[in-house]
């Protein structure tokens, strides 16, 4: 009898609630700052960007936030998603890990972000929102977010980072065929887009910089249009915990529970989504799986930033929160990882950080795609640069079980499927993918321009 490779669940086992790690966090949140005033924000500063039902989800101690049915209607286009044992990969690897990836590739635009791009639009529809602002990097919040804002409705324009634009233009063509308006960031559209420009004319831009043009399109526009965001802030990561949630169903099933939790982490999104429902087992019930975050080396927020209050975004428009950040005018290296090239951290994985509660890596560019192609080989699935930094750590614990003759299981998401990406692998199949040396200069310098709060 073979081993079992997927575990799949029902329909009826799709999560009714959002885990909300607010309830159970073991240390106390910073308080969010006004941009000017550097005072507490308040829900009317907020309500210039979000709906009400969104603030107040950035703000709940509630341990469950029940998901409002049309938003789970839409869920079962895709999920439950499901979790695979990487048998094919453990045979490569010659090792005694058993390795499980829950892929979320399944979803109609081939990631986990539709998992708060859905809720994120029928919380703006249901508020009275018309049109919705936002910034994408690799472009798979930007198509999750269009896919949304066509469920309900909603015109959209995406202000997409120009390196991301130019490497991916297939992104692009997919928010368009959704019905979004799409930008190369910065732009010609945007007082600040327009102030970068006439400073660095070849910008490849950043999300720092795209954030601060969606910002702005909404705030500019008389409360015809919302501001939405794909990762970083509290109520981002809670409407991604249906990933944990599923997982913990699916190893039950599967008959085993991690010992090591993995998820790659540009703001936060996808590695809280899976993390956030183990860590609360490590909270509340005494479990002691480890949680490590991967980022890029060319982006090394939580290994290599500071633990401080920034700006959110580049033009200084957005809030300030403490966060694990490299300096809001930081431009990371243009790397294939778009999703991954932010300045910043989400403030709670910052403080669990910092707290010692997880863990956090930085990998390079080459290594990253010599694992990437190492786990298609094996497993037929073609990852996209952000999770392919999950799969790189998650192959290195397996390699380390292996020299350790342990017998040690091993979970990832794998948030993304690489079919737009094969610009990408084409370049270092070619030799011409290269790694960017750790930017200590640049961080340097932009860390001395840090707000004094």
């Amino acid at each position: 009898m073979g081993t079992n490779v997927r575990f799949l669940l029902n329909e009826s086992d799709l999560p009714k609630y959002y885990y909300n790690i607010g309830a159970d966090m073991p240390v106390e949140p910073a308080p969010v700052l006004h941009p000017q005033t550097h005072e507490p924000v308040t829900p009317g500063f907020l309500s210039v960007l979000f709906p009400m039902a969104l603030i107040q989800q950035e703000v709940s101690r509630e341990r469950e936030i029940e998901i409002p049915e049309p938003v789970r209607e839409i869920y079962k286009l895709y999920r439950p998603t499901p979790l695979y044992r990487a048998v094919r990969l453990e045979k490569a690897l010659d090792t005694p890990a058993h390795i499980y990836y829950k892929y979320e590739g399944v979803s109609p635009t081939g990631s986990h972000k539709p998992n708060t791009a859905v809720a994120q639009a029928f919380y703006n529809k249901v508020g009275g929102t018309g049109a919705l602002t936002t910034e994408t990097g690799a472009g798979q919040w930007g198509s999750a977010l269009a896919f949304a804002a066509r469920c309900f409705d909603l015109d959209l324009e995406v202000y997409m980072v120009k390196i991301s634009y130019e490497q991916k233009p297939y992104r692009r063509v997919m928010m368009e065929t959704f019905g979004a308006e799409v930008f190369a960031s910065p732009s010609e559209r945007t007082q600040f887009g327009r102030s970068v420009l006439a400073d660095t004319p070849d910008s490849p831009g950043s999300l720092g910089i795209a954030i601060s043009e969606a910002v702005e399109a909404a705030a500019t526009s008389n409360g015809a249009k919302k501001y939405s965001l794909g990762s970083v802030l509290n109520h981002v990561l809670l409407h991604q915990t249906v990933i944990g949630q599923e997982a913990l169903k699916q190893m039950d099933l599967a008959g085993e529970y991690p010992d090591v939790v993995i998820g790659c982490a540009g703001g936060g999104s996808n590695f809280a989504g899976l993390a956030f429902p183990f860590l609360r087992e490590n909270l509340r019930d005494g479990r002691g799986t480890r949680l490590v975050a991967v980022e890029p080396a060319a982006a090394p927020t939580l290994t290599k930033g500071s633990y401080t209050f920034d700006y959110g975004d580049t033009a200084r428009m957005a809030p300030i929160v403490k966060m694990h950040t490299l300096g809001h005018d930081f431009v990371p290296a243009p790397i294939h990882a778009g999703g991954l090239r932010y300045h910043g951290m989400a403030p709670s994985i910052s403080a669990l950080y910092d707290g010692g509660y997880i863990e956090a890596l930085s990998v390079p560019q080459l290594p990253t795609f010599e694992a990437a192609v190492q786990f298609a080989r094996a497993e037929g699935i073609l990852p996209a640069p952000e999770p392919a930094h999950a799969v790189r750590v998650a192959i290195d614990e397996a390699l380390d079980a292996k020299a350790n003759g342990e017998q040690r299981v091993i979970l990832f998401n794998l948030c993304g499927h690489g079919h737009f990406d094969l610009s990408a692998y084409e370049a270092y199949m070619n030799g011409k993918l290269v790694d960017y040396e750790y930017p200590e200069e640049a961080i340097k310098d932009a860390m001395s321009r840090l707000p004094e709060v």
